[in-house]
């Protein structure tokens, strides 16, 4: 096993041993099978991603040191386990993430092959993993588990709505996120309201031209 990987291990069982109070662990878990991924799982591509949603949105923050705890309350971390290339990493991982003070885990991947999300789910029952298909062709992959084998999943490449159903999941426990929810939908609702508004008393043509 290659000296980065093993590096990794140890430090995740290390982190799991610490006992750390719940606020200053990462919340949310986002694990990609590569970082080709990254563009669909993060930001940017054709549409928003989970760290816009987050971080944009919802206020979160990125946590890159586990004993360095950043100011906001609410943050999440990031990994690339791949379930074929470095099968012990993410067994590693899911095996670690409740004890590190994890409360739910984003899991992507892509090709037909995307068992990522699938064993992430399965090493880390009863943690709630939310699976992001990267492509298209993905989406049978990820979504193809058995009864019993319970996967939240969303359609391909919308890990915005991965990172807003995951935040739903802390809202239960946090009035803080769910107020966060909260406004964000409301303002999804006044922008419907503005644009309709617009086309309704300015007209068809004078929307399209941008005179209204």
């Amino acid at each position: 096993m290659a000296d980065s990987v093993t590096t990794l291990i140890d430090r995740l069982y290390e982190e799991a041993k610490q006992d750390r109070p719940t606020e200053e662990t990462p919340d949310i878990g986002i694990v990609m099978g590569s970082d080709s991924d990254l563009e669909v799982m993060m930001t940017g591509g054709r549409r928003p991603g989970a760290y816009d949603a987050l971080v944009e949105e919802l206020d979160f923050a990125e946590q890159t040191d586990y004993e360095t705890t950043p100011k906001e309350r609410f943050t999440f971390e990031t990994y690339v386990t791949s379930a074929h290339r470095t099968p012990d990493l993410m067994t590693a991982y899911a095996e670690t993430a409740e004890a590190r003070g994890l409360e739910v885990i984003i899991a992507g991947a892509g090709g037909k092959s995307a068992d990522l999300p699938n064993m992430t789910a399965s090493i880390a029952y009863p943690l709630p993993v939310i699976g992001v298909p990267v492509q298209e062709k993905s989406v049978d992959s990820v979504i193809g588990m058995p009864t019993g084998a319970p996967l939240v999943a969303v359609d391909a490449g919308k890990s915005f709505n991965a990172a807003l159903s995951a935040a739903q999941i802390l809202a239960r426990q946090h009035d803080d996120v769910r107020d966060r929810l909260v406004a964000y939908h409301e303002s999804l609702q006044s922008e419907v309201g503005t644009v309709s508004r617009a086309l309704h008393d300015g007209g068809v043509a004078a929307y399209r031209s941008g005179d209204q």
